[in-house]
């Protein structure tokens, strides 16, 4: 696998920022449609969505295909990409694959419990760790072929990779500024 130039490097850690901003909000918009599909009164931000007034889910099913709804929308939208990466090469939607992959895992590093892949699956009774384990083992795999298709190496991948989280906590001080 080759190096990426100094130039091409600059463009994509710049590209990394609205795609944060955007792969977020995406996600939390999946959270956010499926709770108003489901009759809810929902309220969304950057990264954020919830029933508003602190009002609870009904049911468990409900409050279930609310916290499917945004690990959903993030496989979706990368699944797109990865479909532009493997039809046209194109380096420039790569950070759309990497950072949804890192929206997923870096999360369930620092606060597991709470993330949505767990309760998806303390809900479903099938071991809070399954639906984190098949959403990261996919999302990495998807990640990985995306690379080689596109000859990025370990090391701007690692790179990258820490330019995401930098962008997603970007985003999530963002949020607190603008909607706590």
């Amino acid at each position: 696998m080759s190096a990426i130039d100094k130039k091409l490097r600059l463009k994509l850690f710049l590209i990394f920022i609205p795609v944060a901003y955007f792969s977020c909000f995406f996600h939390e918009l999946g959270h956010w449609i499926i709770g108003e599909i489901l009759g809810y009164d929902m309220f969304l931000t950057l990264n954020g969505s919830g029933i508003k007034n602190g009002q609870q889910f009904v049911e468990n099913t409900h409050y279930l295909y609310h916290l499917f709804g945004g690990v959903c929308f993030t496989i979706f939208l990368t699944l797109i990409f990865w479909g532009v990466i493997e039809k046209y090469k194109v380096i420039y939607v790569y950070p759309f694959v990497l950072l949804n992959f890192i929206h997923r895992l870096f999360p369930q590093i620092i606060k597991f419990e709470y993330q949505d892949e767990a309760k998806i699956s303390t809900l479903l009774g099938i071991g809070k760790y399954t639906i984190a384990i098949i959403v990261l083992i996919s999302l990495l795999l998807i990640t990985w072929r995306s690379s080689r298709v596109l000859k990025i190496n370990y090391k701007d991948n690692l790179l990258f990779a820490f330019v995401s989280i930098i962008c997603l906590l970007l985003v999530v001080v963002t949020d607190e500024l603008l909607f706590k």
